[in-house]
């Protein structure tokens, strides 16, 4: 499919640019018909000159410089049309639209190369940010898994917000964060917490273990390269989620991050935070600090995800993106559908321009086939290690 839009694609690109050439072929004939019609006092050669202006502007340097050699031609027919080729004024005009068709090409060939510089930059930039923040599978254990992230800086496609998921004994392990900052200059610390999870998640049994390690890293981290003009303005809310195999409940930990949803067919709950820590990267603590938040579920709801940049997204009028509203308005149609349904509101609603890094994961907790127990939508307040 993506093969077939792209042939499609290019196809339509390549009739557009044969439509757009003639435009200034059309330009040189009128120009050259229309001036061998007017009063003899009035010279329209000059305006051939537009022909090859145009043609830069969407054309390569070689076809800019047959449209600009077709205009020089051009004004030579006029000047021998009217018998003043030799004359001064008409090889004045020839000379001075050569020179400046020859500019075109000039311009047009320096505009093309710092397009393939360009290109060629942004290829290993993209290629070094999906190696930093992995496309999430599409099925890990019992759970369905669709990303979504939109970054503030045009040239940018990951900033400070990140997200990782892995598979562990008896359940799976999720993670959303977003740092301090946005676009690439977070992209650093985004790559510490990203490494940090992905090496701690597999090692700690419990959820409390695996928060104070990320933390140590990040204190290690923010030690050896925290400028001091920033300490202590370097941290990152993070939120950590562990879904177990053999029970429908959500054991999470949140670093400072904005609640989960929690939608189903009939409602849509803002999942509180009963017992939030701080952010990563205030103060270094050990597991003791992080309480466990126990959510249960029913099989085929679906969790979503999301980091500030979502709902502090701004209309014209200065007013706050609503989640937890518009979400409510897609429960059916899997993750996949409510994260296009988002993202088009979402960039409705900031008409087209996010002023903060976004990223969103939704979670569909798949219904229940070996016949466990179904739980309400109870929020509890969790203890220390596996509740």
């Amino acid at each position: 499919m993506n093969a077939e839009y792209g042939s499609a694609g290019g196809w339509q690109l390549r009739r557009a640019h044969r439509a757009l050439v003639l435009i200034p072929i059309v330009l040189i004939l009128v120009i050259t018909a229309v001036d061998q019609l007017v009063p003899e006092d009035v010279h329209l050669g000059p305006l051939l000159v537009i022909a090859p202006a145009v043609t830069a502007s969407f054309a390569g340097p070689l076809l800019t410089g047959l449209i600009g050699f077709l205009s020089v031609a051009a004004q030579a027919y006029i000047g021998w049309h009217f018998g003043v080729l030799s004359s001064r004024n008409v090889l004045v005009q020839i000379l001075a639209l050569a020179v400046l068709a020859a500019l075109s090409v000039v311009f047009c060939a320096m505009r093309e190369r710092h397009l393939r510089q360009l290109a060629q930059v942004r290829s290993v930039a993209e290629a070094a940010q999906h190696g930093l923040l992995w496309p999430l599978p599409e099925r890990i254990g019992p759970v369905r898994i669709a990303c979504l992230y939109m970054a503030a800086e045009d040239e940018a496609q990951i900033g400070g917000d990140l997200y990782a998921a892995t598979r562990i004994t008896g359940g799976v392990r999720i993670m959303i964060g977003d740092v301090r900052g946005k676009g690439l200059s977070a992209i650093g610390e985004a790559a510490l917490l990203l490494g940090a999870f992905r090496e701690a998640a597999h090692r700690h049994a419990t959820l409390p273990d695996l928060a104070a390690t990320m933390e140590h890293s990040v204190a290690r981290y923010l030690a050896d390269f925290e400028p001091a003009a920033e300490a202590g303005e370097r941290f990152a809310t993070t939120l950590l989620l562990e879904l177990p195999d053999d029970d429908h409940v959500i054991r999470m930990i949140s670093c400072g991050h904005p609640p989960p949803l929690l939608l189903s067919p009939a409602s849509a709950l803002t999942v509180p935070g009963l017992h939030p820590a701080p952010p990563l990267g205030i103060a270094e603590t050990g597991p003791d600090a992080y309480a466990i938040d126990v959510v249960s579920y029913q099989p085929g709801d679906t969790l979503l995800l999301y980091t500030d940049g979502v709902i502090e997204a701004r209309d014209a009028y200065g007013r706050f993106y609503p989640l937890e509203t518009r979400a409510a308005q897609w429960p059916a149609g899997g993750p996949e559908a409510l994260l296009h349904h988002v993202q088009r509101d979402l960039l409705t609603h900031t008409r087209g321009r996010l002023h903060d890094d976004a990223a969103l994961v939704a979670l569909h907790l798949h219904p229940d086939t070996h016949g466990h127990r179904r739980h309400g939508h109870a929020v509890h307040s969790g203890g220390f290690g596996h509740a």
